[in-house]
């Protein structure tokens, strides 16, 4: 899908605010709605819908294979569900992913085990960089094939089994990997077991909870299994999307570093999973607080309250990054704004998103002079505190990674850095908001082709 590119300069530091902000909703959530709604029964329902980049593209995709998909009003739409194993595509339908990591494996997943399909599947110039490796080869137990068979990475020929069989898996971290299993084994013969030692978010698995005769789920402190009985059919949905939590944690770091400021964020989601940002802030009992909090569609949700907050060299163990994934870029601007040596570890995963997060946040902080040093699976950063940088310039090529954009453009704004961040429309995918509310906050910027 097109988008109209532009890069964004900044040469403000931002001053003291006391706001009430809608924050966009959960990209996750709203993909997975248009996906499991697409092979579900009858007509499902998605409300507030993140209308971004990667939901667009989710949208397109399905309406190629013959989804029946309308607008009612803004941020809703119905899906006239096909069931499962009936999308349709003609013989070398192109179908491209976009920059949307989490269409991609979920997609095929469900095109995997779907008969009579013969598709070409590529993302953007990002999405194609990264390796579809694990995902391939766990497809490819189902029973699919996938051309070149020595490339793993986009574009490829995807070639779907109409004799699917479950498969027994051990998740790994990757919630995007068990849900591409979840939703392959949907659709094939016999029973899929999955056991997950490690606990990755859950969304999934929450909208398709209500579909017992599908579904079975058994969760213990030790491990979960998950069992998807093939062959079953699916429910219609009803879902009301939150606030996304990732976008929200941007916000909250604005707010925890600017001097006498504070804000509270409305409906945001307060799934357990992906709390990781929020639990490594709270250990050292800063200004944040969780309100108004309710249950729908098996997700927690509710305000987030913060307050400017006097902050600590952070120790972040590996035990925090599947709940933190999205939110360590803007963690490591919280460490180099915080004085003294903040570690996060196990994050070597980082490497393999829209780029390599590690690398790239490095040369971000130190274009304005704060020291980092990385391991494969640890980085160090030697915290400032809170400094005046309007003698300093960052520069972000085009990487294609709305959360190094973010991330970038809070830094400048706390520091007073200027800054030339390029391509600054993939923040767009995941927050199309993000300019807006900054405005509201007070901060100016110019936009320039």
């Amino acid at each position: 899908m097109p988008k109209k590119r532009f890069s964004l300069k900044l040469n403000y530091k931002i001053a003291p605010f006391n706001k009430v902000i809608d924050i966009d909703s959960d990209k996750s959530i709203s993909i997975r709605s248009f996906l499991i709604g697409s092979i579900s029964q009858n007509i499902s329902s998605a409300k507030n819908v993140l209308e971004s980049e990667d939901v667009l593209s989710s949208i397109e995709a399905l309406k190629k294979l013959g989804v029946k998909i309308i607008k009612i009003k803004p941020k809703s739409y119905k899906i006239f569900g096909k069931g499962l194993g009936s999308l349709y595509a003609k013989k070398n339908l192109k179908l491209n992913f976009g920059n949307s990591g989490t269409l991609a494996r979920l997609l095929i997943g469900i095109l995997s085990t779907t008969p009579n399909l013969n598709v070409k599947i590529q993302g953007d110039s990002s999405l194609n960089k990264r390796s579809m490796k694990k995902l391939i080869k766990l497809m490819s137990e189902f029973g699919a094939i996938f051309y070149p068979k020595t490339r793993y990475h986009f574009p490829l020929k995807l070639i779907s089994t109409d004799m699917p069989v479950g498969i027994n898996y051990i998740a790994d971290k990757s919630a995007q990997l068990k849900s591409a299993v979840i939703l392959a084994g949907l659709n094939s013969y016999g029973t899929t077991e999955i056991t997950e030692k490690e606990k990755s978010r859950n969304h999934t698995e929450n909208i398709l909870k209500n579909n017992i005769q599908a579904l079975k789920i058994v969760d213990n402190k030790k491990k979960k299994k998950i069992k998807v009985f093939g062959k079953k059919f699916l429910n219609p949905l009803n879902i009301t999307v939150p606030g996304d939590a990732s976008s929200s944690a941007f916000f909250t770091a604005l707010t925890l570093l600017n001097e006498k400021s504070s804000i509270k964020i409305k409906n945001v989601g307060l799934n357990p999973t992906r709390l990781g940002f929020y639990k490594i802030l709270k250990k050292q009992k800063v200004k944040i607080k969780f309100t108004n909090i309710k249950k729908k569609n098996n997700e927690t949700f509710g305000d987030i309250i913060v307050k400017n907050s006097k902050l600590k060299p952070i120790k972040a163990g590996k035990n925090f990054y599947v709940s933190a994934t999205d939110e360590y870029p803007i963690l490591f601007v919280i460490a180099a704004l915080t004085k003294g040596i903040s570690v996060f570890r196990g994050i070597k995963d980082l490497a393999n998103k829209e780029s390599n997060r590690i690398l790239e946040m490095q040369k971000v902080l130190n274009q304005i002079g704060v020291k980092s040093v990385a391991l494969k699976n640890e980085i160090k950063i030697f915290g400032k505190g809170i400094f005046n940088a309007s003698d300093r310039k960052i520069f972000v090529p085009n990487l294609g990674d709305h959360r190094i954009c973010m991330s970038a453009f809070i830094l400048s704004i706390l520091t007073g850095a200027q800054a030339e961040i390029k391509n600054f429309e993939t923040v767009f995918t995941s927050s199309p908001s993000f300019l807006k509310i900054m405005k509201s906050l007070g901060v100016k910027f110019e936009i320039s082709k």
